[in-house]
């Protein structure tokens, strides 16, 4: 596995060396021991969610605040998606930026979304199935999140507004601007 840090250092992109034959493919989707020593800190994934989506269908931009922050290590199985990451950390040098990559089953890109960012994705294929590991439990009262098309942030979803499937709750999410952020003191789980 080969360890990227983006343009924002604290996310990560991972791309997996694929071992391919007559017979298909393997590769490491996961290794504990050597993610870690790549981030410098130990991150203690809980839970591993799936989401299944149609063409044009935009979730997010989502996260929970503390003491229910969320780190992610996002990938697709199915499809392709393009996936965004904010950086919502108050006083941060690239509070505000955003990390864009495409992710897909061909590629088989992982991308490490620490706490103390925004995550959404749309998805580009279509259908796509999109999976994540968790380093805490979801918690409705923790819950925020950023409307995905805030002027200040500029994100090109690769659609227009009218052929985005959005849910109802995603579309009145405030501006960055108006949203809980995270505070200057906020301490990744080291």
């Amino acid at each position: 596995m080969e360890f990227i840090r983006t343009e924002i250092p604290e996310v990560v992109l991972c791309k997996p060396t694929i071992f391919k034959d007559e017979r298909g493919y393997f590769y490491e989707v996961f290794k504990k021991e050597s993610f870690e020593k790549f981030v410098g800190y130990s991150v203690d994934f809980c839970q591993d969610n799936e989401a299944k989506s149609s063409k044009g269908v935009l979730r997010g931009l989502h996260y929970q605040l503390p003491p229910f922050a969320q780190s992610k290590l996002v990938r697709v199985i199915k499809g392709k998606v393009l996936d965004v990451v904010v950086d919502i950390r108050k006083g941060s040098k690239t509070f505000g930026k955003s990390v864009v990559v495409e992710l897909s089953e061909e590629n088989k890109y992982q991308l490490f979304v620490p706490q103390g960012f925004a995550h959404g994705y749309v998805t580009l294929s279509e259908e796509a199935i999109f999976c994540y590991k968790v380093d805490n439990y979801y918690n409705k009262e923790s819950e925020r999140g950023i409307i995905f098309n805030d002027e200040t942030l500029n994100i090109d979803w690769k659609f227009t507004v009218e052929d985005l499937i959005i849910s109802e709750k995603d579309k009145l999410q405030p501006t960055l601007k108006n949203a809980d952020l995270f505070e200057p003191n906020f301490k990744l789980n080291a």
